[in-house]
């Protein structure tokens, strides 16, 4: 996962909103989002290759998603993944500040990765590169592969998107549309995260495109304040075409 931009609290109606894009190489193995046969009150996509999963949303209205820290130069092979935290969250009963305090004690055994995670009462992020637990004040914010609303040209205009989609009944088309804005920013506002020019100018579309790696799904998420939740994934090919799309709905029950 490599953009999400949230509603926090924004609007009466509407208390979480999500629009997120996953960036993977293309030949990482995928299962598109469902509810998991293993564990039913869990609705989210699968990594075929580690098991855990990127994004997800339980029946008991506790949300999750991670993406990573950009740094090639602190990568290792031998790291644990960081699916894995998104998923013992989901399935866990801890709030969102004790689970990160556990976790930032091994956060060492992961690369460079941030989590958003709510239990429905409170949305809390953690960057393992800042190493600080904070909650998520109400309001827009976006993240990409640094600190929560550092301020990269996407997640600039990913935040300003939300904003505009929160003023419209249903936020979902202005949101899909923000998700698929495959223009790249102009050098003069690109960071230097360590990848080189072209892949920086190619990592600052929205919507990656290429046969090799690039955004894999864009989704849209919306929990109500009845406690519906309408969860909506399009899947995407090298040429950032939809060929599959995914609407799935649960009510939250608080345990």
């Amino acid at each position: 996962m490599c953009l999400i931009v949230l509603g926090w609290r924004a609007r009466a109606d509407l208390p979480l909103v999500v629009a997120a894009n996953r960036d993977e190489w293309r030949e990482r193995p995928t299962q598109p989002a469902h509810f998991w046969p293993d564990h039913p009150q869990l609705l989210a996509g699968r990594d075929l290759s580690a098991g855990g999963t990127w994004m997800g949303v339980t029946r008991a209205g506790r949300f999750a998603a991670v993406t990573n820290f950009r740094d090639p130069a602190d990568k290792r092979s031998t790291a644990r993944s960081r699916g894995g935290i998104v998923t013992e969250f989901l399935l866990g009963n801890e709030t969102p500040g004790a689970f990160i305090a556990a976790l930032a004690a091994h956060a060492h055994e992961y690369n460079g990765f941030n989590l958003l995670a709510s239990d429905g009462d409170s949305l809390w992020y953690y960057g393992s590169r800042e190493g600080v637990a904070r909650a998520i004040e109400p309001g827009v914010h976006a993240l990409s592969n640094h600190l929560l609303d550092t301020p990269w040209p996407k997640v600039q205009r990913s935040r300003r998107a939300m904003e505009a989609a929160l003023q419209e009944d249903d936020p979902g088309k202005r949101l899909f549309a923000a998700l698929a804005d495959d223009g790249s920013a102009p050098d003069d506002s690109l960071p230097a995260t360590g990848v080189g020019i072209e892949w920086e100018r190619r990592l600052s579309a929205a919507l990656i495109t290429g046969a090799d790696y690039g955004t894999r799904s864009s989704t849209v998420m919306t929990l109500n304040s009845l406690g519906a939740v309408r969860f909506e994934e399009r899947t995407r090919d090298g040429e950032g075409c939809v060929v599959e799309n995914r609407v799935e709905q649960l009510q939250v029950q608080p345990a």
